[in-house]
C-alpha cells in the first residue's frame, strides 16, 4: 500500500479528533467569566522581624492594592514604588511582628497601615489591601514563652 492511500484514510478521523478537542476545550472555557477587577501587586517587599532588639528574621510579603471601578489604572500603578516604598519605612520603623510567631508578619497591624498609606497615596482609588501571601527567608523555632516569676522567699 501506497503512503497516499494511508493519509486519505487517516484524514476523516484527524478531522474527528480535532473536532472533539475543540469541543472539549469549548466545555472547559467558563461561560459567565467575571471580569479580572484592577489592582496593583507590589513587588515582593522583605520585612523585618525583630525581637528583643535582635533582628531574627525576614518576612517576604506580597501585597496587593485592589483599586475602585472609577480607577485610573495606569496613574495608579505608576505609583507602585511608592506603594512599596511606604511598606518598608512602616515596616522597618514598627515592625510588624507577631509575638508568638517569627515566621509570619501581623497581617491585621500590615494591612491597617498600607491601607491609611494606599489612600494617602491615591486618593479616592483604593478599595482594600491584601496579602497575597508570606514567606519567611528562615524557618526559626517559636518564641519561648516567659519563664514564671520565682517568688521572693
Amino acid at each position: 500500500m501506497t503512503r497516499r492511500p494511508l493519509i486519505l484514510l487517516a484524514a476523516p478521523i484527524l478531522a474527528a479528533m480535532s473536532l472533539a478537542a475543540g469541543a472539549a476545550q469549548a466545555a472547559e472555557k467558563p461561560k459567565d467569566k467575571a471580569p479580572a477587577g484592577q489592582y496593583v501587586d507590589l513587588q515582593p517587599v522583605a520585612l523585618p522581624i525583630v525581637a528583643d532588639g535582635r533582628l531574627v528574621n525576614y518576612v517576604f510579603v506580597y501585597v496587593r492594592v485592589n483599586l475602585k471601578a472609577s480607577a485610573d489604572i495606569t496613574k495608579v500603578r505608576d505609583k507602585e514604588p511608592m506603594f512599596r516604598d511606604a511598606l518598608v519605612r512602616d515596616g522597618h520603623k514598627t515592625p510588624f511582628v507577631l509575638a508568638n510567631d517569627w515566621q509570619k508578619v501581623d497581617e491585621a497591624k500590615l494591612l491597617a497601615v498600607m491601607t491609611r498609606e494606599a489612600n494617602a497615596i491615591a486618593p479616592g482609588a483604593v478599595a482594600s489591601v491584601t496579602l497575597t501571601s508570606q514567606t519567611p527567608q528562615k524557618h526559626v523555632m517559636p518564641p519561648r514563652p516567659a519563664a514564671p516569676d520565682k517568688p521572693e522567699g
